[in-house]
């Protein structure tokens, strides 16, 4: 069965055409047409989520982890809107998400009609191509050339597309086959690498004795990881990764504010490396953003298929191709030398972890300590989606396991649909995914669990702080008399959410019981788990305070 309407026949037609295969689906009238043909497709799986932000975030999960497009279907008026955060999400974290908007034709936009607005070009600011199409099969080649572009850019480009799809009135009609339509392939390679002088590069590199490697949020990728290993083993150069980065090395540097966090004027100009190679997304750090700022490199290289990073006001080379093809051909070019800076570094960020270990020996059950024991206990090869805030914060003053897969929402690191990202990302993982979140992110995206398609094996690990744990820690917050509007105190609990939506629940208040909880927290269940773990909000910034002192 597939609907009759031949504008949403092509619409069908060209997801299946460029490998669309999965479609997140939030129920409406006026998307009938699509909703009928996507669902009966045989070769595109649909899901059903009812709220339209939760339904794109879930989606951005799934795009996230199968790194290619997915596509989000609503109907028409403030439905779509509802979709931006995570468009915007999806923009700056470079993830294919194809939003699928149905809409009223234009004659009844703007007259009072229901359900209405004005949908077309509504993401211009953070879109890589909006497609408006108008339904009359005189416009068809013009439709599938719009369509086909889209489509194309969303791969190849690895960011949001929007195709707003409008529909007049009969909308459930259907027939029996979906007919065949041409989609013109489009020229999409906008890589200019042809111009990189790695001989040049090279001779810069090997001349210094002070360089840094920079790594953000980077998806895990073996071969990249091989070609990294050779500059672990070049005592010129330093190697700062972020949890988000998924590399890891005896001799990284990868809890970069534990080493950075009050060095005086003389440490931060020895630290300051001649030669920056930076590539990944967002980084976390503020640190080490303001450091290089401060004491900016001779030379920045920012790495990348897309567009040039200029993070730190200081950018001197846009090297415009992916990091596994500048490592291949660089490491050919250049040669190591001997040089006191890695070693000297080195040194300082083992002193700070044995601190940093008889630190963590002594506190009582907060946020911080918290983080030790969770992190400690994950299984191996599970995946951790973690939420934005003091949550990620925490997570980079620890050494992660190695064997785990490490995401979080980054490119607009906000905290509106962490957990729905989360929940995409666990459908098509093969082993188990943990989302490690915070109270207000988890409060604030509790719609996420509205999902009949949550994993038996999927956990939640809900940091309850009673709201806002990060403005105690930031400067400024503190400083006002309105602390209120900024941590946002609560007294509620996951307990009756984790009813409603059938999540087993569970709970903890001190190291003891936290240590008790993880012990049956990963084992087999029958449904989806949530551990919520109460710490001291009085205490939490007054501990992590303490530390940054302590380990210096």
């Amino acid at each position: 069965m597939f609907p009759k309407k031949e504008l949403a026949q092509l619409v069908i037609s060209a997801c299946h055409e460029f490998d669309i295969d999965t479609v997140v689906i939030s129920p409406g009238s006026r998307n009938a047409p699509l909703t009928v043909g996507f669902s009966n497709h045989s070769k595109i799986e649909t899901y059903s989520v009812v709220d339209e932000r939760c339904a794109a975030f879930f989606a951005l999960g799934i795009a996230q982890q199968k790194q290619k497009p997915v596509a989000v279907l609503c109907t028409s008026g403030s439905a779509l809107l509802n979709y931006y955060p995570a468009v915007a999400e999806a923009f700056y974290s470079n993830i294919p998400l194809v939003v699928i908007s149905a809409d009223r034709p234009k004659h009844l936009i703007d007259i009072g009609d229901g359900q209405t607005i004005r949908q077309e070009n509504v993401f211009n600011n953070h879109i890589l191509c909006s497609a408006n199409l108008i339904e009359n099969t005189k416009f068809t080649a013009r439709n599938s050339q719009s369509i086909g572009e889209a489509l194309q850019t969303a791969t190849s480009q690895k960011g949001p597309v929007h195709i707003n799809v409008p529909f007049d009135e009969p909308l459930y009609d259907t027939v029996s086959e979906l007919k065949s339509y041409h989609f013109p392939k489009i020229s999409s390679s906008f890589l200019d690498n042809s111009n990189i002088d790695y001989d040049n590069l090279a001779s810069i590199w090997s001349a210094s004795d002070k360089k840094m490697i920079l790594v953000g949020v980077n998806y895990p990728n073996e071969q990249l990881h091989r070609l990294i290993d050779l500059y672990a083993e070049d005592d010129s150069v330093l190697i700062f990764t972020e949890t988000t980065s998924n590399l890891h090395h005896k001799k990284a540097i990868n809890s970069i504010d534990q080493l950075i966090f009050s060095l005086n004027e003389d440490d931060f100009k020895a630290l300051q490396p001649d030669v920056l190679i930076t590539f990944g997304g967002m980084i976390v750090s503020k640190r080490v953003k303001k450091f290089l700022r401060n004491y900016a490199p001779k030379h920045h290289w920012n790495v990348d298929e897309r567009k040039a990073t200029n993070t730190f006001f200081c950018l001197s080379e846009f090297i415009q191709t992916n990091p596994i093809d500048f490592f291949t051909n660089f490491n050919t070019k250049i040669t190591r030398l001997k040089s006191s800076y890695q070693p000297k570094w080195l040194a300082i960020r083992d002193e700070r972890r044995v601190k940093h270990a008889k630190y963590l020996a002594q506190i009582t059950h907060s946020d911080f300590k918290v983080f030790e024991q969770v992190l400690e206990s994950v299984p191996n090869h599970s995946q951790l989606q973690i939420s934005n805030s003091a949550v990620i914060r925490y997570a980079q003053l620890f050494t992660i396991n190695s064997t785990l897969e490490v995401f979080c929402n980054r490119g607009t690191s906000g905290i509106d649909g962490s957990t729905s990202t989360a929940i995409g990302a666990a459908v098509v993982y093969k082993n188990r995914t943990i989302c490690i979140t915070g109270d207000l992110s988890f409060f604030y995206d509790s719609n996420a669990l509205w999902n009949t398609n949550i994993p038996k094996s999927f956990r939640i690990i809900l940091i309850n702080n009673s709201g806002g744990g990060i403005f105690k820690i930031i400067p400024g917050p503190a400083t006002t008399n309105a602390s209120k509007y900024f941590e946002t105190p609560h007294c509620l609990t996951a307990e009756h959410l984790s009813k409603m939506y059938g999540f087993k629940y569970q709970k903890a208040y001190s190291t003891e019981t936290v240590q008790q909880e993880l012990q049956t927290f990963y084992q087999e269940s029958e449904q989806p788990k949530i551990l919520e773990i109460f710490t001291p909000s009085s205490e939490n910034d007054q501990i992590l305070k303490k530390y940054f002192k302590y380990i210096y």
